[in-house]
């Protein structure tokens, strides 16, 4: 084999794979842009896996209504997450060990975000067996967005459940009321900055002292 041929065929052995497409995931990303326009902020496909999008905020129920008429007819559920960092560490750290000092910098995960605070749903086509994950910013000042109960009945537990462990309001929802604290609980135990005293002052059940095993003979 001359050196040149030798050449060529390591150039296409080391080329880098073309990533596989996902025109079903592509086709439902088209889809929703065509009837939310620009409310459609970013998207994130794993080829042949999963999908997540990120919408405006103004457009967080319309958008579920959206995906419902596109055929995403299977709600899964809907929660927040809290993405600035805990003050207070893991909470299965050990108390008593000295911590290292906390980066404080908030990081959105796929797709990105503006705010502390993001709403999240999950919504299935089961026809197409394909599923969606929708996200949207929280203003921080305001953290309120519209319910999803007018599409979703199901919806209606899980906002309950998200407005009173982050505090986050949802217009049109017909009963915030708590469901697992005290009317006149004060706080948001899913808040990063929650302090859960109980593990300040003991270790997390999960640390425990284990004996090693013993030698194999």
């Amino acid at each position: 084999m001359s050196d040149d041929t030798q050449s060529a065929v390591a150039t296409e052995d080391d080329a880098p794979l073309a990533l596989p497409g996902d025109g079903v995931r592509e086709a439902v990303v088209d889809d929703l842009r065509n009837r939310i326009g620009d409310a459609l902020i970013d998207s994130h496909i794993v080829p042949n896996d999963d999908l997540t999008v990120r919408v405006s905020t103004e457009s967080w129920a319309a958008t579920g209504a959206a995906l419902k008429a596109a055929g995403f007819t299977f709600f899964s559920w809907l929660s927040a997450i809290d993405w600035m960092p805990s003050p207070y560490g893991k909470g299965e750290d050990d108390p008593t060990v000295e911590k290292e000092p906390i980066d404080m910098t908030i990081k959105q995960g796929v797709c990105g975000g503006d705010t502390r605070f993001q709403v999240l749903a999950r919504l299935t086509d089961l026809n197409r067996h394909v599923g969606i994950t929708i996200k949207a910013d929280v203003d921080d000042d305001t953290p309120v967005v519209d319910s999803w109960t007018g599409s979703f009945a199901g919806a209606n537990w899980h906002e309950r459940e998200c407005h009173e462990m982050f505090g986050i309001g949802f217009n049109n929802h017909p009963d915030l009321r708590n469901m697992y604290l005290p009317t006149d609980f004060e706080g948001h135990p899913l808040r990063k900055d929650f302090p859960l005293l109980a593990r300040m002052v003991k270790p997390w059940p999960g640390i425990v002292d284990v004996e090693p095993m013993p030698e194999k003979a």
